[in-house]
């Protein structure tokens, strides 16, 4: 059942596991519709690797001696990297000998991951077969510059993806609560790209947008730009997934990646997009569980899958982990310092000539902030820099949800989201 009557108690995600908490009666719960986990994933993975759409099979463009890129999700994504990689090595090294491949991680602006990281992440057949290099959207010395696109995008990107012979990208899909979807186009920019290209994508008129949002591609001016960065250097195949909420793979999407993707979006749009009767007074939301809540910055995302349907002047809990704090990377909290309140934050962002990295992620949460109140509970932040990021910390999660439905009143209306933004609710109607 995907939207109906509340059980006694909800586990919510939560870090590597879940927390349970009761719930009040006549709240909803709001969940994916997912379709079953596919019984063979690497069966399925081959077989879309030999019959992709739009594209000759992944053995039929391999050549002895080739260089292959192939960009992969960062440390804060879900993908199932090994499984698809494995698949990928095994149809090329099927096919011919002698073949470079170098996996990508297309971080965007976020740090490299470890190597203990890239060891959890790939699995040691791949790492030991594979080069793997970070990609690093701040140094200039590993970029290349392919002009201007789309609506005056400065284009950067990784040397290594332009100069290999044959191009591949990796991802999973589900809505994205500014570039529509995720995957696709998305693992070459930002995922490849410079820092100056991703600040363009990222700009505040952009984001700002209210097209910019989950789900929706059409007039998107965020969507509509990352298309056209990824078509100036595009991959030779595209090889997308979907997840189930276990994290298992339900459907195995590949070929052109403009016609793969496309193919990918309508899947994630039927599985996570969920119609809510009402506006909500309070809003129960998690970010999915490890690996997206393992900070603030990403824990922003389970927030505005709420801010669908809370109304204004109601309720955002939010449980996240976020055992990698802020994080101390980046210039989320450098932002976030940089005005009093949400209503000042707003006004800085949109200021004329202000422009730093992580700009986006404060101004989404800003937006919440405009319309709800957000409290958070999470293991990684003390409660000194949970209010620092203008929120209020919820030390007690199943009484903080009490406290705000009473304050809300007799008959306070209550959703629950127990696995985040992998459902992304709507106003019915």
């Amino acid at each position: 059942m995907t939207v109906g009557p509340a059980a006694p108690v909800v586990s919510l995600a939560y870090g590597r596991g879940t927390v349970d908490v009761p719930l009040h009666d006549g709240a909803l719960v709001v969940t994916p519709h997912d379709d079953p986990a596919l019984p063979d994933p690497a069966a399925a993975l081959r077989a879309a690797l030999r019959a992709p759409l739009g594209t000759p099979p992944l053995a039929a463009m391999v050549r002895d001696g080739m260089t292959i890129a192939v960009s992969v999700c960062d440390g804060t994504r879900a993908q199932p990297r090994e499984q698809m990689l494995t698949a990928l090595l095994e149809e090329i090294d099927g096919a011919v000998r002698g073949c470079e491949v170098v996996v990508l991680v297309a971080t965007g602006t976020h740090r490299g991951n470890t190597p203990e990281e890239l060891r959890a992440m790939l699995g040691e057949e791949v790492m030991s077969r594979c080069e793997l290099v970070n990609h690093d959207a701040r140094d200039r010395s590993s970029l290349t510059s392919l002009g201007t696109v789309g609506d005056g995008v400065p284009l950067e990107l990784n040397s290594r993806w332009l100069a290999a012979d044959l191009r591949i990208t990796t991802g999973f899909v589900e809505p994205h609560f500014f570039a529509g979807f995720s995957g696709g186009p998305k693992m070459v920019a930002p995922g490849l790209a410079g820092l100056d290209t991703v600040m363009v994508l990222h700009d505040a008129a952009r984001i700002g947008s209210p097209k910019a949002t989950w789900g929706v591609v059409e007039d998107n001016p965020v969507h509509r730009d990352i298309r056209a960065c990824a078509a100036a250097a595009p991959p030779d195949l595209a090889l997308d997934v979907l997840l189930d909420r276990a994290k298992r793979i339900t459907h195995v999407v590949c070929g052109e990646l403009f016609t793969m993707h496309v193919r990918a979006c309508e899947l994630a749009r039927a599985a996570a997009m969920r119609a809510v009767p009402h506006p909500m007074d309070v809003v129960v939301t998690t970010n999915s569980g490890f690996p997206l809540d393992q900070n603030l910055y990403q824990a922003v995302k389970g927030m505005a899958a709420a801010e669908r349907v809370v109304r204004p002047g109601g309720t955002v809990v939010v449980a996240a982990e976020c055992a990698d704090g802020l994080p101390a990377h980046g210039s989320f909290a450098e932002v976030l310092a940089a005005a009093p309140d949400p209503a000042g934050l707003l006004d800085l962002i949109n200021s004329p000539g202000f422009s730093v990295p992580d700009q986006w992620q404060v101004q989404v949460l800003a937006r919440i902030l405009a319309t709800a109140e957000v409290q958070l509970y999470c293991s990684g932040l003390p409660p000194e820099e949970v209010r620092a990021a203008h929120l209020v910390p919820a030390t007690d999660l199943a009484g903080a949800i009490d406290d705000a439905v009473g304050r809300h009143g007799p008959g306070a209306r209550v959703c629950y989201l127990p696995e985040g933004p992998q459902t992304i609710p709507y106003l019915a109607g």
